[in-house]
């Protein structure tokens, strides 16, 4: 269901392709008036000319409570080990924002997916600006878009209502998102791995700005054809920050307990620079946990720096934030030195 995905992509480049005729018969013309431009907006020119590393964080105290108002002098940020220099600095929290909101549609949510819908729509009607845009996917057996880019919260809803939980093994379906880059078993089970991938490769890896999945599951992977290490990798190479709200169907596991999926999902989140919130299936604490997220990804620091090592070779870089007074810093553990397309 991604396919469309492709044109979205491919013709706005071919239109360009369609335009370079023209536009290089008027480049002498126009090249004082370029470097002009040039001179009077130099963050555009950083940006085009070198490897400009951007984090989004939040900051917290030892209770949890966001902490605001802070300056570029309060933080240090190392690169493997090695202090950078601080070239920009901000401390918005409107900055446009692209979320995507990942649904568990496996048996395991039978009894919490109604509330997972109902809140989870609000919170979009919360949090999108007419500058956002938010997407929504579904994961059982299958992984499926239910609801392309958009800032159309009816939409987005109706998305939402469209997840249904799926008990039929036996259909003799071809799992998977109709020959996408991930191919699946035709088995039971719940291919969290593989969505978060796919949401990370297909959907955000050519977005800019701030990006964020939250996924609304019991945590539980089983199926997958790749590991936690490559949606983990998947989700750093798109610069998105992964939230998972543990919303857990006691009944389907025979009362507390009875699901392993937490401690994956804490990597996940921990090395993206989002967090886990265990909301069982209370709706008031998906609600509170709701509120929380919309808070945090409304109080980002913004930092930006150019690495000492400027080699684009696709390795992993390990990234520190420290602040003077020891507060506590939630961001993405680190990055990859990939060469970003203009």
């Amino acid at each position: 269901m991604l396919n469309n995905l492709w044109f979205r992509r491919i013709l706005p480049l071919l239109a360009l392709v369609a335009l370079a005729g023209p536009l290089f018969a008027q480049q002498a013309e126009q090249q004082s008036q370029s470097q002009q431009s040039a001179d009077q907006n130099p963050a555009e020119t950083l940006k085009v000319n070198v490897n400009v590393v951007q984090l989004f964080f939040n900051v917290k105290d030892k209770h949890g409570a966001l902490i605001p108002n802070l300056n570029k002098d309060d933080f240090q940020i190392f690169e493997d080990g090695k202090a950078q220099t601080i070239k920009y600095f901000t401390a918005e929290s409107n900055l446009p924002l692209t979320l995507g909101i990942m649904i568990d549609s496996s048996g395991s949510q039978r009894n919490v997916i109604d509330m997972e819908k109902e809140v989870g729509g609000a919170f979009l009607r919360q949090i999108l600006t007419d500058k956002d845009e938010a997407y929504v996917m579904s994961f059982d057996i299958t992984v499926d878009l239910l609801q392309d880019f958009t800032r159309d919260t009816h939409r987005l809803q109706a998305a939402l209502n469209k997840a249904k939980v799926n008990v039929d093994y036996t259909s003799g379906g071809i799992p998977g998102m109709g020959g996408g880059p991930v191919p699946t078993h035709n088995a039971p089970g719940t291919l969290l791995y593989d969505a978060v991938y796919l949401s990370s490769h297909d959907m955000l890896s050519k977005e800019v700005g701030r990006k964020a999945m939250i996924l609304l599951t019991d945590g539980q992977d089983e199926g997958s054809k790749l590991r936690i290490q490559d949606a983990i990798e998947a989700a750093q190479k798109a610069d998105a920050i992964v939230y998972v709200l543990l919303c857990a169907d006691r009944g389907f596991y025979g009362g507390f307990g009875g699901y392993s999926g937490e401690g994956d999902m804490r990597k996940l989140t921990e090395q993206t620079g989002g967090r886990v919130i265990n909301v069982g299936n209370k709706f008031d604490k998906l609600k509170e946990a709701f509120d929380q997220i919309a808070k945090e990804l409304r109080s980002q620091y913004n930092v930006g720096y150019v690495p000492t090592n400027l080699k684009l070779d696709g390795t992993y870089r390990k990234l520190e934030i420290k602040n003077k007074d020891n507060y506590k810093i939630q961001a993405r553990a680190g990055y990859y030195a990939i060469k970003r397309e203009d």
